[in-house]
């Protein structure tokens, strides 16, 4: 066969493989459009498998639960359309009820491996602009090549549909209060922050639209502002106006999920318990909207309200908390350090784009200290104990070896960070060898990163931690290899002690430009593995 047929032939067969390539981890998003799985074959005719839903009417921003149930099925792709154009685009979003087998896409929801299930439960939430009927589809594989496609659900409509349609982007809805609640239809934007709102970004200059940003925008106008809440989080949002950098006393305004419903309230925090919800609410233009694990609540208020007992004016600067939690009855405590302004702002003052800090500085000072004392101290020391007494036996420090000199400093830097950081006197005790303290410490290193006060980016610091403990490992491993070789090396030519000591060192003075090589290179390792920590830490 000649080239050209080859390649056209390679190009037939990769375009079958291609088209019969399965997705048992879900990620089936090239078949938002169609509902075929790339299986190939035929699918099935009679559906064994059904759809039902607990509502057969629905408002904008409603939650209606959907179930697909029936045998044992590997994999599923539910959608929601259109009743009278099933071709048009998927419509509304979905929220997950169990996250082991469902998982949300950017058109449905699908399946997150091939284990077998029957019973799937999900949340449909209707946009501010859905259409008057809805119909749920569903396509399930029971076996790689044994499938049905689009099987038809019920049918779901909005009450009065031959009555003027809300406006697409909000809806009115019953609260505890007298004020209406409305569905925000597109998440916010970060457009203004700095020039005509006061912003308040987690990471910096997030977009407040992706599922990794926490935001919180401030919007005076005249005599009342306008703000918005965004972040990730299932349970509730919260911010608050305090005097100081510490919880109590505090001006707290929240937005929970509760059974796929959001609530805005304002609440009162006293120390450290939960907070104390007002009877009476005193914000207005209420709209909440929760997609694809993003919850966003935005209202307005006065930026002075005598008649309500507990809320500050907002004329006045204030420290600005922003937390995150679970909500479940009762509002729990956030799962890490909420975020926390660095200074006294006023809102209604000039606009600002500003970041915050989720631990003390005391804490990120407490954090630094024990990476400078874990990276450079105690693994340069152990590596200078070990390998390094040959090297310089024959150097002088204050009137002692040069490597005990530089092991004693190690240890005295060590000892000195230990008292600055507050350690217990277990970690002071002198007896306990550095090789044995650093084992120790590895344990500690992976174990502190995550703790609340001072939660390092995730993976990033497992990752990053396992990379400097493989770097000192790698090093330690290299020495040792170095130093069996030269033993190697010695030619014992008579059993004669004191030559097979001379061999010995000779063949070690050959060595020693190359530990000093190694160790150059291992402490700028050290110091570029603590310069990202400590960036880190500065980042918290």
């Amino acid at each position: 066969m000649e080239l050209p047929g080859i390649a056209v032939a390679i190009w037939m067969f990769v375009g079958l493989c291609a088209s019969v390539v399965g997705y048992p981890n879900g990620k089936v998003r090239e078949a938002c459009t169609s509902m075929v799985p790339c299986h190939g074959g035929s699918p099935q005719l009679s559906p064994e498998h059904a759809i039902t839903v607990n509502e057969t009417e629905f408002k904008p921003g409603d939650s209606i639960e959907v179930r697909l149930s029936g045998p044992d099925f590997e994999g599923f792709f539910i959608q929601a359309r259109d009743a009278e154009h099933l071709g048009s685009p998927a419509v509304g979003s979905f929220v997950l009820a169990d996250r082991r087998h469902s998982q949300l896409l950017t058109c449905a929801v699908s399946h997150t491996s091939k284990a077998k299930k029957k019973d799937i439960k999900v949340y449909w939430i209707a946009p501010g602009d859905a259409p008057k009927r809805v119909q749920f589809l569903a396509t399930v594989v029971k076996k790689y090549r044994i499938f049905w496609v689009k099987i038809p659900g019920p049918i779901v409509s909005q009450p009065d549909a031959l009555s003027p349609t809300p406006p697409s982007h909000a809806t009115s809805e019953a609260m505890s209060t007298s004020h209406p609640v409305s569905h925000i239809s597109k998440p916010f934007s970060a457009s203004g922050c700095g020039m005509t709102k006061f912003c308040i970004r987690n990471p910096a200059n997030c977009d407040p639209g992706s599922a990794s940003c926490f935001f919180l925008s401030f919007q005076h106008e005249e005599s009342s502002v306008f703000i918005e809440m965004s972040g990730p989080s299932e349970g509730y949002l919260a911010f608050a106006f305090s005097h100081d950098q510490w919880m109590g006393g505090d001006d707290a305004y929240l937005c929970v999920n509760e059974d796929h419903r959001v609530h805005v309230s304002t609440a009162h925090l006293k120390e450290r318990s939960h907070p104390l919800l007002d009877a009476e609410n005193a914000l207005e233009d209420v709209s909440w909207r929760f997609a694809d694990g993003v919850l966003q609540c935005s209202f307005r208020r006065s930026v002075r309200l005598p008649a309500y007992t507990g809320r500050f004016n907002l004329d006045t600067s204030y420290y600005i908390f922003l937390a995150d939690g679970e909500a479940s009855g009762l509002i729990h405590k956030h799962h890490c350090q909420p975020l926390v302004t660095d200074g006294l702002y006023n809102i209604t003052g000039l606009p600002q784009d500003i970041g915050g800090s989720r631990a003390p500085r005391l804490i990120k000072a407490h954090g630094a200290l024990m990476f400078i004392a874990w990276i450079t101290t105690v693994s340069i020391g152990v590596i200078v104990a070990r390998f390094f007494k040959p090297v310089w036996s024959h150097s002088f420090l204050l009137g002692k070896e040069l490597w005990f000199q530089v092991g004693k400093i190690t240890r005295l830097q060590l000892y000195f960070l230990a008292l600055l950081k507050m350690s217990s006197p277990q970690e002071l005790n002198v007896t306990l060898s550095l090789k044995i303290l650093f084992t120790m410490i590895i344990v500690t290193m992976f174990l502190g990163m995550d703790l609340p006060a001072l939660d390092l980016p995730d993976p990033w610091d497992t990752y990053a931690m396992i990379g400097f403990v493989a770097w000192h490992v790698g090093t330690d491993v290299l020495l040792e290899i170095h130093s069996y070789c030269l033993i190697r090396k010695v030619e014992v030519i008579e059993d004669d002690r004191v030559q097979i000591l001379q061999s010995l060192t000779s063949a070690e003075a050959e060595g020693h430009l190359f530990k000093q090589i190694v160790l150059t290179i291992y402490v700028c390792g050290n110091i570029v593995f603590l310069v990202a920590f400590l960036v880190a830490i500065n980042q918290v």
